[in-house]
């Protein structure tokens, strides 16, 4: 791959200690290693009020600054906790501020954190909405269960934690690695046959 591919990572957890923004972390490591430059979007970060679709970017804190991120990336990961079957608050406002500039054509992952066992609906409703958008959406996507139980303390790795299960930081690291991958595919082509046809 000639161009160095650009990967953001949106964390959508306010938690200090949260799961998700740890798992994303993961995921952008496995990026930078494929070779990506990447960067963590935490919304803790960002001084981002309620969306307003009747005030200028610019006057909406740090609204310009956090959607430029989006904008400019080849590729986005969007982390979520499960709040009530569906995506965090958080993560919904600010998914509000964005829009077809920031997402069509882009490559976008998807990763949800749960604290019991159901995560199904909150990845559906976050492909629904990046689709809605024009976004390339991975077939591969991440749901942790029971996501405090999938840590355990190690100071030396990602913020003092690591992955109980071996197979399940695989699934993690898969998604920064794909996201690298296919940060430059050309969603119009949506096959190998489909693309031998055309020569």
């Amino acid at each position: 791959m000639s161009q160095t591919p650009s990967v953001v990572a949106v964390s959508g957890s306010l938690r200090d200690e949260s799961y998700t923004r740890t798992a994303l972390k993961y995921v952008l490591r496995a990026a930078a290693d494929a070779g990506a430059e990447t960067t963590l979007l935490d919304l803790r970060a960002y001084d981002l009020p309620v969306y307003d679709p009747d005030r200028d970017l610019e006057d909406q804190g740090d609204a310009a600054e956090a959607t430029r991120l989006v904008r400019e990336a080849d590729a986005v990961a969007l982390g979520t906790p499960v709040y009530h079957g569906s995506y965090s608050g958080a993560l919904k406002n600010f998914h509000d501020y964005c829009g077809f500039d920031e997402y069509e054509e882009t490559t976008v992952g998807l990763l949800a954190t749960a604290g019991g066992g159901s995560y199904g609906s909150t990845l559906d409703h976050l492909r629904i909405t990046v689709r809605g958008v024009h976004g390339w959406v991975l077939p591969h996507q991440v749901g942790l269960r029971d996501a405090s139980g999938k840590f355990e303390a190690d100071p030396e790795s990602i913020d003092g934690r690591r992955f109980r299960d071996p197979g399940l930081q695989d699934r993690v690291e898969k998604l920064g690695r794909n996201l690298v991958e296919y940060a430059f595919i050309d969603p119009s082509v949506t096959s190998a046959q489909s693309t031998a046809a055309d020569d």
